[in-house]
């Protein structure tokens, strides 16, 4: 049955920052289903939440960083493969934004399995490709390296 005969479906809306500061991207490394992977600093939206402060909110929360978001990267869409225990298949709508670091409070507790906030240089993220958290991960680094930037005032909050 699909969502069109009556199922329902929703994706889950993320949101990313590139953060970059001299050359280096702010990663966040974190522990998933018994993994240690690699990830931008990135969350789920929460309600009467904008993609705006989301990603305010999550970089802050995972990193301890507070960042200025300086342009839209894009938006991606990808479905997580099923695992043969039956997890998996979620799908994601993912939106990153390009950041700019202003402040880091270091002694902020970061979320619940991030084991630590950490500057990659882009050679250090791709040779470490097998820990990315997902494809999302390389794709948004490389759209934001080769210059992919759009006005923030794409995204509008309608309240």
């Amino acid at each position: 049955m699909s969502y069109r005969e009556g199922r329902f479906w929703q994706p889950d809306v993320t949101v990313a920052t590139v953060v970059v500061d001299g050359g280096r991207l702010l990663m966040v490394e974190e522990t998933v289903a018994g993994r240690l992977v690699l990830n931008q600093p990135a969350g789920h939206l929460e309600p009467d939440e904008s993609l705006v402060e989301a990603a305010l909110r999550e970089t802050r929360e995972e990193t301890g960083w507070d960042v200025r978001l300086t342009a839209f990267v894009g938006a991606y869409q990808w479905k997580a493969p099923s695992q043969p225990d039956g997890s998996g298949g979620r799908h994601y709508l993912r939106f990153a934004f390009a950041a700019e670091p202003v402040a880091h409070d270091p002694s902020r507790n970061l979320d619940e399995g991030i084991v630590r906030a950490l500057w990659l240089s882009p050679a250090e993220l791709e040779a470490e490709r097998v820990r990315h958290r997902s494809p999302l991960v390389w794709r948004t680094a490389t759209d934001f390296l080769a210059g992919r930037r759009h006005p923030l005032d794409l995204m509008q909050h309608l309240a």
